[in-house]
């Protein structure tokens, strides 16, 4: 009996199942007869189709185009339009499927196509495939077409227009049954291979998508062949690829309508190439003249275009070429404003790696020699009171030296290799803990204002760290204000449903903290503001300011995970506008901080310790310092001093204190060496800076702690002795 009733709920769910898909197959095909009925008096051609390319309906105007070329499935029906019609349709429907539309221009046997195509419903597809109009009025392939070759990715001809085929004289296949000399370069002339022999054209490349080359075939400048006012030089006129004729003097001669489009307004006959460009490190002239003359092997260069209204790089090849009016250059421009601007953006990024780097290894150098002086400045007042004549000269040298540190950690933090101690950080508790020392940083004449959302959540960052980029700015905003003026520090919570992109970065999408620093000052020119950040920038007069401040702000901010950007116009002021992730709920639960043991501090002096540093000043203070807060000390010049020393069995060590970065063998790698025999003993490492593959190596190491160069006295032996107990 329940074999029955279970065959009999089977039967009424498919039954269901069948009902509601014939349904949905009703209305679907009710939807396309409506979409149908909509396009068939429509002029573009157009194809309804499913998921599968197979043609649900066609309009009148494809029925006209196509005719006999209709067949079951738009890929066929386009077989003799298209090269390779199933990849470009699998490619523009699967950018619909994602954006709901997409469309390509394309270059075919008959002329330039844009075909597009956008999604019906989940399973439906409407492409339209249209003529794109000249210049001239003409649809693509209607009129006088000029000699075209398309090249796929490997050189292979895939397919050439009646006149290019009238032109060769056959169908060829491969690019070297055309030409003899290869790789070809745009705008120069080469000999092709006519059906009546050897004939020489110029040859003019245009990318046609999809790693597709269309080859255009131009009449070649002879002796007998007219000026560029002549229609041998009109027929150039709607080539898609701007072209300049110039005279041996650099005036322009002539000009096709992609030129004009792409030089602009300026671009006229008579006008010279240096009224129009600015030249490669020397003057157009001199470059056109080598070129004329054949004194250089440099006939293409980079030069930019002297428009007011945007900036444009254009990359310009020189050929050679001759008329009734004597000698002659043609040039053939292309657009390479994305291609300087992703360079510079590159040479920018190596730029400002190289000075990290060059500011890291400054920075670790300086640190060993800081901690030296330091170090022996705190053991001479160990031995010197108050009432010693020599106390205040010691005290002036340790002052000077804790500056030096100062200026060390800002070109640490512009390297972004500095130490931070993550914390969970909110910014309106930090804003009013800073507010009292930021309003005696601005003064009277200058009013500080803070504004904050109600609702702000928290972040995650050094808070000693993220200070001192609040005071860099705020200190930047006053001295734009001599003559006084209103700070404002604003703070709100922003969600990035999209990406935000500018000056070259791209913040993702998310929760992020902002924080605004505005003021209402002089200013900062276009041509300043992109070095803003770099070191040792500075528009302030000299002894004014070091040019560390923002550099600073900016590794700091970008070391925590954070974005800065900074808007300004001359007389109206500067907004410095910071983004920091906002912690996830998970983060938040992790960064509650565990109370802290009030048990009370053993004594120093029961310890035993293995110092190892290559720096003998370094090492000599070090030792001296321990030894004096009772330590017993054993010294090692080099990682493999250290672990010769450790050979001994009946040495008992408690705590290694160990450079990072040595010749030979590296801190963290002797350690871990070391602790497989000796797995109970502490580490703490020191070092000038923190490098990245640092951070990684500590974390595996148990029981370790960091402490940052340049030390005191006070600060390497409390360490320790934290360590110990």
């Amino acid at each position: 009996m329940a074999l029955w009733t279970g065959a009999a709920t089977l039967i009424a769910i498919s039954g269901l199942v069948a009902g509601l898909a014939a349904r949905h197959a009703r209305r679907r095909h009710a939807a396309i007869g409506v979409i149908a009925d909509f396009l068939e008096k429509d002029a573009t051609p157009s194809f309804a189709t499913d998921a599968d390319g197979l043609i649900l309906s066609t309009n009148a105007a494809a029925r006209a185009k196509f005719g006999n070329d209709i067949d079951d499935t738009l890929t066929a029906t386009l077989t003799n339009s298209f090269a390779n019609p199933g990849s470009i349709l699998f490619r523009l429907q699967t950018r619909a499927q994602a954006d709901g539309a997409a469309r390509e221009d394309l270059v075919t046997r008959k002329g330039h196509v844009r075909l597009g195509v956008h999604q019906m419903g989940q399973d439906g597809y409407l492409w339209r495939v249209e003529d794109i109009i000249d210049h001239d009025g003409v649809r693509g392939g209607a009129g006088p077409a000029l000699p075209m070759v398309m090249l796929g990715r490997t050189d292979a001809v895939l397919f050439m227009n009646d006149p290019a085929r009238k032109l060769v004289g056959t169908r060829v296949k491969s690019l070297d049954r055309l030409f003899l000399d290869l790789p070809l370069v745009s705008g120069s002339i080469c000999d092709l291979s006519g059906k009546d022999g050897p004939l020489r054209t110029r040859v003019v490349e245009v990318e046609a998508g999809a790693g597709r080359r269309a080859i255009y075939l131009l009449p070649a400048d002879t002796a007998e062949e007219a000026s560029a006012n002549d229609p041998d030089w009109g027929v150039v006129q709607d080539l898609p690829v701007p072209l300049l004729k110039i005279s041996a003097s650099g005036t322009v001669q002539g000009f096709n309508r992609m030129a004009a489009s792409l030089v602009g307004v300026a671009l006229r006959d008579g006008v010279t190439m240096s009224e129009l460009m600015e030249g490669p490190g020397r003057a157009i002239g001199d470059w056109l003249s080598d070129v004329m003359e054949g004194r250089t092997g440099q006939p293409s260069e980079f030069l930019r275009l002297k428009r007011a209204d945007k900036e444009v790089i254009v990359r310009i090849t020189l050929n050679q070429t001759t008329d009734r009016d004597g000698p002659a250059l043609i040039a053939v421009l292309h657009d390479a404003t994305k291609l300087k601007t992703l360079e510079a953006q590159f040479v920018q990024s190596q730029k400002m790696q190289a000075i990290g780097q060059l500011a890291g290894g400054v920075a670790h150098d300086f640190n060993n020699l800081l901690t030296a002086i330091s170090g022996h400045c705190d053991l001479l007042l160990l031995r010197h009171d108050q009432g010693d004549p020599d106390y205040g000269d010691l005290v002036q040298i340790n002052q000077n030296a804790n500056r030096a540190a100062a200026l060390v950690g800002q070109l640490l933090a512009f390297s972004r290799k500095q130490t931070l101690s993550l914390e969970t950080v909110d910014m309106r508790d930090t804003l009013a803990d800073l507010t009292h020392l930021l309003n005696r940083l601005v003064g009277e004449k200058i009013t500080l204002t803070l504004s904050h959302d109600p609702v702000l959540k928290s972040i995650r960052a050094d808070k000693r760290q993220l200070e001192q980029v609040m005071m860099n700015l705020v200190v930047n905003a006053r001295d734009a204000m001599p003559a006084g003026g209103e700070i404002r520090i604003v703070t709100e919570s922003i969600t990035l449903s999209d990406p935000l992109e500018r000056d070259r970065v791209t913040v993702p999408v998310g929760d992020y903290v902002a924080v605004r620093v505005i003021d209402n000052g002089s200013g900062i020119g276009p041509d300043k503001l992109p070095k803003v950040f770099e070191p040792f920038f500075t528009t302030k007069r000299t002894g004014e300011g070091t040019g560390l401040g923002l550099s600073t702000a900016y590794g700091i901010v970008k070391q925590t995970g954070g974005y800065i950007f900074v808007d300004s116009q001359l007389g109206e002021g500067t907004c410095f506008s910071l983004y920091f992730p906002v912690l996830s709920a998970a983060e938040t639960a992790r960064a509650v901080p565990h109370p802290k043991s009030t048990a009370p501090a053993a004594p120093h002096g029961d310890g035993v310790i293995l110092l190892v540093e290559d720096e003998a000043p370094v090492r000599a203070f070090a030792s001296r310092a321990l030894r004096l807060r009772g330590y017993t000390v054993h010294e090692a010049d080099s990682a493999e001093a250290a672990l010769k020393t450790l050979e001994d069995e009946t040495l008992n060590i408690d705590v290694f204190v160990t450079d990072v970065v040595m010749p030979g063998m590296d801190g963290p790698s002797w350690v871990k060496e070391a602790l497989k025999e000796r797995p109970g003993v502490r580490v703490v490492f020191v070092s000038g800076y923190a490098e990245e593959s640092f951070g990684e190596a500590q974390t595996n190491i148990p029981n370790s702690v960091f402490l940052p160069k340049p030390f005191s006295l006070s600060d390497l032996t409390e360490t320790v002795h934290n360590q110990l107990h």
